[in-house]
């Protein structure tokens, strides 16, 4: 650790080579501490905390724990390796195999797509991790490989990841119909998710997760910033809570709009959401089969979904009116919150408005966001680039241009919203640039073949989605 009164000298165009140091966990008190460095530097230290310590875990168990553990070391390091992105990775305390260290490069390349092109920066090819490297000078110490042991003999239960908004709740209640076992999990101290979770009357786990303080300290000093894969993250962190709690299921709640991403001209395709999408939730499932427990699934239970079809699926039922938000306003590390549960002008706040109106009354959806967004002339730049019309996809967790347009040509037609300034003006100017037969609602609503829901979950729900 870190000396506090010792000053800390950053200096990011000197620093050659980023570092995972080591990683413990301890079974008494259920803290996890990732260890990482830049060169010889200062070691940062991100801390987490599971609930319900001490864990008596048998021999099968601990080595599931400890393969998470490393997978999770290695994910959450892309918060600190941004900050420089150096020409070189090590891996101090323990060796990876090739499916591994291709893995990660996937989920660091396409995860800081983003972050990349906000930077100015060419990642492609460049982030290479260090196959078998230290195994191979420290035969003793265990690679993080294929794990031999097969199935845990874990109980079926889900560990449901929770985030304040409309997508986990819409899973909460199709698993509840289906009669599956679940634990409402997040983390963080989000009041807001807190209150959605103890909403559900389901049992809850809420873990901790402290960033390395010198992070903070390095960006006031010129570290490289930008959007991370955080939903790769905490993918990590319920995989390895699933182990420890004995639950068989992590379960999210992305659509399969998560998977395309926004068109840049000169670019191409930067996907702010990349580990929301389908090539992330395959290749992670996979990887915990492979390396932490046969029987350990992964999946997201929307995966078949469009934006639009959850919307509907969400507008069904009013219990988490008072209570869900998604504006990522609410979510920030730092900085300012919105006062309300809904700033009223960010994408997130714009899209989800406009993705429930079609399916909701008038009054509830104005109940819920205080304000109509569609009757907001201002407002016209943001659902402009929603509709990918002469701007591209915001980098945001929103749906697709198609999306957007359908729901905004049924609007069109309705008599409640259809004279409303934002409506009206999709219906005079740009709806007559668009071909009517992309416009239909009806395709979006069909749920897609591609997904890894496990049959027996997907067979019980078909009936609650309408599928």
């Amino acid at each position: 650790m870190t000396d506090s009164s010792v000053q800390l000298i950053f200096d990011r165009d000197a620093i050659r080579v980023f570092r995972f140091v080591r990683c413990r966990f301890d079974t008494a008190t259920g803290v996890a501490l990732l260890v990482y460095a830049f060169d010889n530097g200062p070691e940062l230290t991100e801390t987490i905390r599971f609930p319900d310590a001490p864990y008596a875990l048998d021999e099968a168990r601990a080595a599931a724990v400890e393969q998470a553990l490393r997978l999770l070391h290695l994910i959450a390091g892309v918060s600190y390796y941004k900050a420089v992105v150096p020409p070189e990775i090590r891996i101090d305390s323990y060796g990876i195999d090739a499916g591994t260290a291709a893995f990660l490069s996937e989920v660091y390349e396409n995860g800081l797509g983003e972050f990349a092109y906000r930077n100015g920066l060419n990642l492609r090819g460049k982030i290479v991790f260090p196959a078998n490297s230290v195994a191979n000078e420290l035969p003793d110490i265990r690679l993080l490989k294929a794990a031999p042991t097969g199935d845990l003999g874990i109980r079926s239960h889900a560990l449901v990841a929770i985030g304040g908004g409309k997508d986990s709740l819409v899973s909460i209640e199709a698993l509840r119909t289906a009669g599956v076992a679940q634990t409402v999990t997040w983390i963080g101290s989000s009041p807001l998710i807190k209150a959605c979770a103890e909403r559900t009357g389901l049992p809850t786990l809420n873990i901790s997760r402290s960033l390395a303080p010198e992070l903070f300290e390095m960006n006031k000093q010129g570290a490289l910033n930008g959007h991370i894969p955080v939903t790769a993250v905490n993918s990590a962190i319920l995989a390895m809570a699933a182990v420890l709690q004995g639950a068989d299921q992590v379960v999210f709640s992305n659509e399969r709009s998560a998977s395309y991403g926004s068109l840049i001209p000169g670019t191409g395709e930067v996907n702010h959401q990349w580990s929301k999408g389908w090539q992330f939730e395959r290749d992670f499932a996979a990887h915990l089969k492979n390396h932490v427990a046969a029987d350990l699934n992964y999946y997201s239970l929307l995966r078949p979904f469009s934006e639009l079809a959850v919307a509907r699926l969400f507008a069904r039922s009013d219990r988490y009116d008072a209570h869900f938000s998604s504006c990522n306003r609410n979510f920030h590390i730092l900085g300012e919150r919105p006062t309300q549960r809904w700033c009223g002008v960010c994408p997130k706040c714009q899209f989800v408005f406009l993705a429930l109106a079609p399916f909701m009354s008038k009054p509830r959806l104005l109940n819920i966001f205080g304000r109509n967004l569609l009757d907001q002339p201002e407002q016209a730049a943001g659902f402009d680039a929603l509709l990918e019309y002469r701007e591209h996809k915001p980098f945001e967790c929103v749906g697709e241009g198609v999306e957007s347009r359908a729901a905004m040509a049924a609007l069109a037609g309705s008599p409640s919203w259809r004279e409303d300034a934002l409506v009206e003006r999709f219906a005079s100017e740009i709806r007559p640039q668009l071909d009517p037969a992309s416009l239909a609602m009806a395709p979006l609503l069909v749920p897609s073949t591609e997904h890894g829901i496990p049959p027996a979950v997907w067979g019980a729900l078909r009936a609650h989605f309408g599928a």
